[in-house]
């Protein structure tokens, strides 16, 4: 190898530790904003879901995972814990500060946040359609990125919806539970 070719072929595995920093990152400023470790977690849970469902439509349409699909799930990260933080944090709002059970706070930040959190999400998906598509010049860096997003951010959406008001309380009952047992 020689040239870019051997500066691609070296610096291939930094996209992985990047995002890797990226999660990270994410985790410490969520840790920071919830002054919790605990309700942070059931917001980095949802990235798996998004890297998945990148992982999965890139495969399908057979591109390559290159430094293009590394942007676009460094992108993902950023987008599928913007979709759990809308939960959670109508779910806090109701749980810790207007004081309802903890399943009613969670069940209504999730009926509450599905409709805009879908539109937003099938929004975005629907306005990088073209990139995922496009044909021309640049049409394969472009695809890569695009087909990286949609179906990260697909599958994000639609298993998100529904796994982080699950993880949420089950995180927050589990801490419920320990608490009453310490106090006993």
């Amino acid at each position: 190898w020689a040239g870019t070719s051997y500066q691609e072929k070296s610096l291939a595995q930094t996209g992985y530790v990047a995002t890797i920093y990226a999660v990270v990152f994410v985790f410490l400023i969520l840790i920071a904003l919830y002054e919790s470790w605990l309700a942070p977690i059931a917001i980095i849970l949802s990235i798996p879901f998004a890297i998945f469902g990148a992982i999965l439509g890139v495969l399908l349409r057979g591109l390559e995972s290159d430094i293009y699909f590394q942007v676009g799930i460094i992108t993902l990260v950023g987008l599928a814990a913007k979709n759990a933080i809308l939960i959670v944090e109508f779910a806090e709002e109701r749980y810790k500060k207007q004081g309802m059970p903890l399943f009613e706070a969670t069940v209504e930040a999730a009926r509450i946040r599905f409709r805009p959190i879908v539109m937003t999400s099938f929004a975005f998906i629907a306005g990088t359609l073209p990139l995922a598509l496009g044909t021309g010049a640049g049409a394969g860096s472009r695809n890569i990125i695009g087909t990286t997003v949609v179906a990260g951010m697909f599958v994000a959406t639609t298993l998100g919806i529904y796994a982080i008001p699950l993880f949420y309380y089950l995180i927050m009952r589990a801490k419920q539970i320990f608490e009453e047992k310490v106090k006993r």
